[in-house]
């Protein structure tokens, strides 16, 4: 008997019958995703201005690249960008940007002492999170930026981008105050809390201090040679 009469059969008897969900697919890369692996920071750029590879295109007023020294010791990385950063081609230039900027400077670093980027680089339609075959498209992109940078120190900003970067849903209280290894070159990587939670919960700003701090320790360690991953 095959399946689908075998599941009529037993329903018409009024079984109840529980099927094995299938594991949902990997959304394959779309044409002429992975042509970035080589290039330079303007053919990288030039790239991503002209991206299609995802419905965020036709949405997007343009597209979000990163900002910063591009061999900076450290990148952060958030999720994706938001009106501001839509509006301007900048990541972190609303509120929560100039929240970040203030941090930065707290801990003696300039804006553009650090680089900045995202995980999407187009705006998602009402700010909402980024879907994961929306990440996949993008992932060569961020991925070529991190190479092409270097950092000594990755810092995943808030949730999304965290999850998203270690390929887990592991809650954000649990990823701070870790090292973690990012991708096949293990690029040592810890958690901070967005700026833009902590405008909405000013009562969790001495966390994220103490994530900021966590980050510069792990920094002077890895400026001493020590093994910060395990």
């Amino acid at each position: 008997m095959s399946d689908g009469r075998q599941l009529a059969y037993l329903a018409a008897l009024g079984v109840d019958v529980y099927v094995r969900r299938a594991a949902a697919p990997e959304v394959p890369p779309l044409p002429g995703a992975g042509i970035e692996a080589g290039l330079e920071w303007q053919p990288l750029r030039a790239l991503v201005s002209e991206c299609t590879r995802c419905s965020l295109h036709q949405t997007r007023t343009q597209t979000v690249f990163g900002v910063g020294n591009p061999q900076a010791r450290w990148m952060f990385i958030g999720e994706a960008p938001g009106a501001d950063e839509d509006r301007q081609g900048e990541p972190f230039v609303g509120r929560a940007g100039l929240l970040l900027t203030s941090m930065l400077q707290a801990l003696g670093f300039k804006r553009e002492d650090v680089y900045i980027a995202n995980v999407l680089k187009c705006r998602p339609p009402g700010n909402r999170d980024p879907k994961p075959e929306e990440a996949l498209q993008c992932r060569g992109y961020l991925e070529r930026q991190i190479e092409l940078v270097s950092p000594a120190l990755v810092i995943a900003v808030g949730r999304i981008a965290a999850q998203n970067l270690l390929a887990t849903d592991t809650a954000l209280a649990r990823l701070r105050g870790k090292v973690h290894a990012l991708g096949a070159r293990r690029w040592p990587l810890v958690v901070m809390y967005h700026p833009a939670y902590l405008l909405r919960s000013p009562g969790e700003k001495r966390k994220a201090w103490q994530d900021l701090l966590f980050a510069r320790q792990t920094f002077r360690r890895l400026e001493a040679g020590e093994q910060v991953l395990p």
